[in-house]
């Protein structure tokens, strides 16, 4: 389980998180939901150690992980996909996985390629030449390679057409079947509604709503209040 107890994170004078406590559990898909600027993405760049945390605690399976270095956060199975997705363009598709595979783990380059049947076909181009929704599937790919219980995925579905992001939600619903904890900040409100089991609302670095899609769904208000643009 992943948890987040009392966290405050600056970036340089700026202190953007103030107090957020949230939890994934394995098999469920938690969302984070809120405008830009509200503090989704430094909320994963918190868990991997890439902003600085200045109090609060972060947990895996109740092991602290602040302040641990990033590439040995992943190795404890934290796996980060950033919404600028960061693949390497000069490399082909079956590089950029390579990049990062693990012997361990049990996502094998083979098996994220099955999940992921059209980078099967794309193995030998190069990830700069792929499509938009392309690169987002090759950067979970490459996430999933390196091991992960718990997946972090930076708005997935954004710039993306419909049609993919509907391929999308159906392999984000196949990792929470495989037992990934999934922490998924997000805007698009109708992709969270299809596949999250609960949500929290971040507002300015503070987490203002925790509990279920229907609790959520069932208040107007606090939707216009947080999540309305």
């Amino acid at each position: 389980m992943l948890e987040l107890l009392d966290v405050h994170a600056v970036y340089g004078r700026s202190h953007v998180l103030h107090g957020v406590s949230l939890r994934a559990a394995p098999g469920e898909v938690v969302s984070l939901l809120g405008r830009n600027g509200a503090g989704k993405s430094t909320t994963l760049r918190a868990i991997v150690g890439v902003v600085d945390v200045t109090a609060g605690e972060i947990r895996l399976d109740g092991r602290s992980v602040r302040g641990v270095p990033t590439h040995r956060v992943a190795r404890l199975g934290i796996g980060l996909v950033p919404e600028d997705r960061r693949i390497f363009a000069d490399l082909t598709v079956v590089e950029n996985l390579m990049v990062g595979a693990r012997a361990e783990g049990g996502w094998s380059v083979d098996r994220v390629l099955t999940l992921f049947p059209r980078l099967g076909d794309l193995v030998r181009q190069r990830g700069g030449s792929l499509s938009g929704g392309e690169q987002q599937m090759l950067t979970i790919a490459r996430t999933l390679v390196t091991g992960p219980r718990v997946l972090l995925l930076d708005e997935p579905s954004e710039g993306l057409a419909p049609v993919v992001v509907s391929a999308l939600a159906d392999t984000i619903a196949a990792l929470k079947r495989e037992g990934l904890s999934i922490l998924m900040a997000e805007q698009n409100l109708k992709f969270a509604r299809c596949l999250a089991d609960r949500a929290y609302i971040i507002e300015k670095g503070q987490i203002r709503f925790d509990g279920t899609m229907e609790a959520l769904d069932a208040d107007a208000s606090l939707r216009r209040a947080y999540l309305s643009v």
